[in-house]
């Protein structure tokens, strides 16, 4: 046993049919005869003489030369006799007759009929010095992959175009974390039975996951899975280069976006306009917003997006970037104030909403991004211009707030938040504490949760009983009656100096608990 630089021990055994196809030992090859991919192949036999064919061994590669192989008939012939004799394979140029017309025969016998572009000779000559070295065939491949990979560096569509190169009849794709294709083909994810399936895991260089490169082929005969494997281990280096070097390009253009937005928001329109207070952003801040891809003509909508509550880990951002450039409503993704934003131009109808429009378009944003980031999102408009944009981002990001304490892909308009909503979105463990301590009194007679429930919904609807009761579905009087005892307890809903405290408090410890209670 010797090793190959991979340091996986070669396997033992002879070159099969498809290998010899497949290792592109032979020049312009097709083939027909599929069943008969498998069959091992030991011996070279030139064949220029139909009395030659009764006289085939088994596991031989019978190449056709002179009158055998100058016309359909005669191949025929030479296939049916390579079947009787259990030959591995017949090979036949191109030029000698009509070899394609006899490819139907081929694969009802199940030997397979090999038509090249070369001189048989020289074929034969090749196919003896692959039998006689079958893992040197092996060996060869990995080593073209090696090179051809060099060549393309580190960059996926290259990467993977050298693999289809290098890998006859194989589909090859680089999957995402989530099982998306970042590249290659659609068809190495096919379900379909039958197939040799191989995968081999990408880190992306920071102790994570690229995600996975798959490659399908048709041929499952021994050996192949392993060569699959060596190739695909070699493109592991590049993708991952190629991965760090794309999270740089990420880095520095949502680092400069960042600034400039920054600048656009902060800087005064006298400062940056070049035709007066008021003009609007300078020539150069212009092109560098155009180069971005930012809309720039108003009425503008802004998008936020905010990771749910609890879900926070590693840096999202360039997921986030990524698919959002495919699904976003808006223009790229820009970090700002603990969000991701974004914003659109929009030209709405007559007497419509643009945030109803907005608020749709970013729902089906966030249901396509729930497989790589669980985010919510906020949306807020409208602004006349770059330069008036703040106000508008602030109101998006704070409804994106409000959207993050609830499930993934809620959305929240920044004109529509309620006391009840931005209440859900305070940290509720860091205030149960005290919350506990102000209403120590009434949850000490509250048995059932009920007072802490009424005072709760009256809050709500403004400390309108009759409003209160529709929500409890219960009588109004019930509701007087339980805000007598709540306001014997020291609360009084009515008090403007308690009503933000107990409201808060009331949110913080009922938050969790369901509406179920009456």
């Amino acid at each position: 046993m010797v090793n190959r630089p991979t340091g996986r021990p070669v396997r033992e055994g002879a070159l099969t049919v498809a290998e010899l196809v497949q290792q592109g030992r032979l020049a312009g090859v097709r083939m027909s005869g599929a069943s008969g991919r498998g069959t091992e192949v030991r011996s070279v036999r030139i064949v220029d003489r139909t009395a030659a064919l009764d006289t085939l061994e088994p596991h031989t590669a019978v190449v056709l030369t002179g009158r055998v192989a100058a016309a359909g008939w005669t191949v025929e012939m030479a296939l049916r006799k390579a079947w009787e004799h259990a030959a591995a394979c017949v090979v036949v140029t191109e030029s000698a007759g009509r070899p394609g017309s006899v490819g139907a025969l081929a694969d009802r016998l199940g030997v397979p009929l090999l038509v090249i572009d070369e001189d048989p000779l020289d074929a034969a000559v090749r196919i003896a010095s692959a039998v006689a070295r079958p893992d040197a065939g092996r060996t060869a491949l990995v080593a073209q992959a090696a090179r051809a990979l060099a060549d393309a560096g580190p960059h996926a569509g290259r990467v993977l175009s050298a693999l289809h190169a290098v890998l006859p009849s194989t589909a090859v794709a680089l999957t995402g974390t989530a099982g998306e294709v970042l590249a290659g083909r659609r068809a190495a994810l096919s379900v379909e039975g039958g197939a040799l399936t191989v995968r081999v895991e990408v880190p992306d260089g920071d102790g994570g996951s690229l995600g996975t490169l798959v490659a399908r082929s048709g041929s499952r005969v021994a050996g192949w899975e392993e060569t699959v494997r060596d190739v695909l281990g070699l493109a592991v280096a590049p993708l991952t280069a190629w991965c760090a070097l794309r999270r740089l390009e990420d880095e520095r253009t949502g680092h400069r976006a960042e600034l400039l937005l920054r600048r656009l928001l902060k800087a005064d329109a006298g400062a940056l306009g070049d035709d007066g207070p008021g003009a609007g952003p300078g020539e150069e801040e212009r092109a560098e917003a155009a180069a971005l891809g930012w809309p720039a003509r108003g009425p503008l909508v802004a998008y936020a997006l905010r990771p749910v509550a609890g879900r926070e880990g590693p840096d999202p951002g360039p997921a986030l970037r990524a698919v959002w450039a495919t699904v976003g409503p808006g223009g790229p993704l820009v970090a700002y104030e603990g969000c991701w934003v974004a914003w659109q131009s929009v030209t709405p109808a007559e007497g419509a909403d643009p945030l109803d429009d907005a608020t749709r378009h970013l729902t089906d944003a966030l249901a396509a991004l729930a497989a790589y980031v669980p985010v919510a999102g906020g949306v807020a408009g409208t602004a006349e211009s770059l330069l008036s944009l703040g106000p508008v981002l602030a109101d998006a990001c704070a409804a994106a707030g409000v959207a993050a304490a609830g499930d993934p892909g809620s959305v929240v308009r920044g004109d529509r938040m309620g006391a009840a909503q931005l209440l859900s979105a305070v940290p509720t463990e860091l205030l149960r504490g005290p919350a506990e301590v102000v209403l120590a009194p009434l949850l000490a007679a509250d048995r059932d949760g009920t007072l802490l429930r009424t005072l709760a919904v009256v809050l709500d609807a403004g400390a309108a009983p009759t409003a209160a009761a529709e929500v409890l579905g219960v009588h109004r009087n019930t509701v007087a009656a339980r805000l007598e005892r709540i306001r014997s307890l020291g609360f009084d809903p009515d008090d403007a100096s308690q009503r933000l405290a107990l409201h808060l408090a009331c949110r913080v410890l009922l938050s969790g608990d369901g509406d179920g209670e009456r």
